[in-house]
């Protein structure tokens, strides 16, 4: 029976090693909480590493057995991999460069071939369970490689990721010696989920401008397998935190805690010791409310819990040094034998602490430099049974997306931390109470469970599209189509031509029909019963000087012009080309930059050719001209579609399969016949009725039913057709 499979670095237990032997404890993580609904159940499995170097063969067996009967498999990691793969390349060189601390990052090959030969080891591990199937559900920058290593034995598996870091810019993400090959690993996977869309956006720029692969509404084609991109912010078990809130436990403990506290606003920070964080800059900002506004001393306090993390690492000790130094002056300074200005706590607390600290606190100050998403901003609000209290948050943290009702801040901005700290403080309990409403009514709605939820079914629904757009050799139903073709008596053929019908030759206008095209198009067009149409992106002008001797239809420019047999050349609709100027000019500055690419100029379009420029060169200069075009676009009725080495540029409102439409609206054909190589194909597949025979040329996912090779498979195939 098919099952899932999650697979994270870390398992949700943590196995430790104490006088009696190894013990394990559970984790109280969101994720952990909101995937028990899928790993707990049937035969469902949970991988990953238990947290502790285990060497001895008879504890890994004890580890193993005991994980199993939770629905758990642990992939077990040596010291130097700990040190190496997860110390090292994840948390010295992913994690800074994907928050934007390029300066702390560390480019190391010892680092990077750790962290390759780990994502094997998970690989390894996966293949003692997987089955045809399963869905794979992987988590976090830690396993980027692992959709690819999957991929590559599994190559039909439903495999999903998502990304629980920001994904950083282009221009941060370039700085990684390995970045192709974290993309390609990542593209390994059918869908892709980021908690903001600025996530996806900067990961699909760095696909298109590493990869060369564009993408539709974050749909791309990798190879013949059609992948998707989406944002999917994730949220909180709600109901765990509002039922915390009330037990008899925390409500204890918030009467010790005001009471040791005494009569302030109370402003909570909470938050694991990074450098991503922003806390310095927050003791910064809560000083410099005390220095200027004297009314707030004796009168607020500010409690900051800073959970150990990688202390040991320089940088790190250096910001927990900073903290105290800055806790240290400040309380120096501003407190009083009454009254303690900030309570810094350096530890790990439980539950019904935090609930009692996020129920007591009159504002959460939430402020990091880059985040993906923030979940304690989350649980303060969940946590505020009466409504009452204000978030502070740092619009650089994912969760600003959908907290717009909180006050969001620049991070980097302390007098705008300032402003918003005594906004915070002299905000009506009536305004609170409806900032705070709305923010609850979101995350009950788009909870934890609710985000599983939706992962799982765009996954599905990937692989469902991937289903639809499979296409088959047309081997495969080769008889049945030239035996309806020899029936039928009303035919109609729509026949793309460059790719479809001649090879692509560096030169477009070297893609004149030879003798054997010719001879094929005098067969085809002497039958009465067939109705052939060249539906092309090519203009009229070169066609017509081609073609016209043979009794073809025409659809040339995507759908501009039309014509039937000798008739005269028709426009479809009405449309503007008086911007072609403006853009021609664009693309005669690249044409200059570029040599061996040359524009051409069509009635209501302009494509930029690139096949003969030099390797490499050509696909850089057209993925920066594509970002141009669509930017200049963007407010126009134009659209800028990428071909095989062609860049075009056109009005949006018109395509081949509008056009296609039109030639079979209210016609009793019985046979229907479509081939094109291009994705400007895919319009005409699309239109095309249920029973008509659609075919593809290349291997790539297509709307169309059916494939073929080559221009030369096509060929083959019409002259079957014709010589039965």
């Amino acid at each position: 029976m098919p099952k899932t499979i999650i697979i994270s670095n870390r398992l949700p237990v943590k196995i430790d090693r104490n006088d009696d032997g190894l013990r394990s404890t559970t984790s109280e993580g969101g994720l952990a909480t909101g995937l028990g609904s899928i790993y707990k159940e049937g035969n469902n499995v949970w991988l990953g590493w238990p947290g502790l170097a285990v060497n001895k063969a008879e504890e890994r067996q004890e580890v193993t057995e005991a994980l199993k009967a939770a629905n758990m498999k642990p992939v077990f990691l040596t010291k130097n991999e700990i040190e190496d793969y997860y110390e090292g390349f994840c948390n010295e060189t992913i994690w800074p460069n994907f928050h934007y601390f390029n300066q702390h990052a560390i480019y190391n090959e010892t680092f990077w071939n750790a962290y390759k030969k780990v994502n094997r080891k998970f690989s390894k591990e996966l293949q003692t369970i997987i089955e045809e199937g399963d869905t794979i559900w992987i988590h976090d920058y830690q396993l980027l490689l692992l959709p690819e290593l999957i991929r590559e034995s599994h190559p039909t598996s439903s495999i999903g990721f998502f990304l629980h870091i920001p994904f950083p810019s282009y221009e941060s993400f370039r700085l990684l010696p390995w970045r192709r090959e974290l993309l390609t690993g990542m593209l390994g996977a059918d869908f892709i989920g980021f908690h903001t869309y600025d996530d996806m956006r900067h990961f699909l720029s760095s696909v298109n401008r590493l990869a060369s692969i564009g993408n539709t509404n974050g749909q791309m084609n990798v190879g013949n397998r059609l992948v998707m991109a989406d944002a999917l912010p994730m949220g909180i078990d709600y109901d765990r935190y509002a039922t915390a809130a009330q037990d008899p436990d925390t409500l204890a403990r918030e009467v010790r805690y005001r009471t040791s506290l005494g009569d302030v606003k109370l402003i909570l920070s909470i938050d694991r010791l990074d450098y991503s964080k922003g806390i310095p800059e927050r003791l910064r900002a809560f000083e410099q409310l005390l220095a200027k506004n004297g009314q707030y001393r004796e009168k607020v306090s500010f409690l900051i819990l800073v959970v150990p993390s990688r202390d040991q690492v320089p940088k790190y000790a250096s910001l927990k040094e900073e903290i105290e130094l800055l806790v240290g002056r400040i309380n120096g300074k501003f407190g009083r034998i009454d009254w303690t200005p900030i309570h810094y706590f350096y530890r790990s607390l439980p539950l019904s602490a935090l609930s009692a600290f996020y129920r007591m606190s009159h504002v959460a100050l939430v402020t990091p430099l880059r985040d993906g998403m923030n979940l304690v901003c989350k649980e303060f609000i969940a946590s505020k049974l009466d409504r009452k209290g204000v978030l502070i948050l740092s619009e650089m943290a994912g969760s600003a997306k959908e907290l717009s009702d909180a006050i969001l801040i620049n991070p980097n901005d302390i007098d705008q931390i300032v402003g918003a700290l005594k906004e915070a403080l002299m905000m009506p309990e009536n305004e609170q109470i409806a900032r705070m409403d709305i923010m609850q009514q979101s995350l009950k709605r788009y909870n934890i469970h609710a985000w599983v939820s939706l992962f799982m079914q765009r996954l599905k629904y990937v692989k469902t599209e991937q289903e639809n757009l499979k296409t088959k050799p047309i081997s495969s139903i080769k008889e049945e189509l030239l035996s309806q073709y020899k029936e039928s008596t009303k035919r109609i053929l729509f026949l793309d031509y460059d790719g479809t019908l001649t090879g692509f030759n560096t030169n477009p206008d070297d893609s004149k029909p030879d003798k054997e095209l010719e001879d094929l198009l005098l067969q085809l067009t002497t039958d009465e019963r067939n109705q052939v149409v060249i539906i092309s992106g090519r203009g009229k002008a070169t066609l017509d000087a081609w073609l016209s001797k043979f009794n073809l239809d025409f659809i040339v420019e995507h759908g501009v012009w039309h014509k039937k047999r000798k008739n005269d050349w028709i426009r479809f609709i009405d449309l503007d080309n008086s911007w072609q100027d403006e853009f021609f000019k664009v693309l005669e500055v690249y044409v200059d930059r570029t040599p061996g690419s040359f524009i051409e100029r069509k009635d209501f379009s302009l494509v930029w050719h690139y096949r003969k420029v030099e390797t490499g060169l050509g696909e850089l200069r057209s993925r920066e001209l594509t970002s141009h075009l669509k930017y200049l676009s963007s407010e126009r009725d134009l659209q800028v579609q990428e071909g095989d080495m062609v860049i075009e540029i056109k009005n949006s409102n018109v395509n081949k399969g509008i056009a296609a439409a039109s030639w079979l609206k209210n016609r009793d054909y019985d046979f229907q016949f479509a081939v094109g190589d291009d994705w400007t194909d895919e319009d005409t597949f699309k239109a095309m009725p249920k029973d008509a025979f659609t075919v593809k040329v290349g291997s790539s996912s297509s709307a169309a039913k059916y494939r073929v090779h080559d221009y030369k498979d096509v060929r083959q195939l019409l002259f079957e057709m014709i010589n039965q």
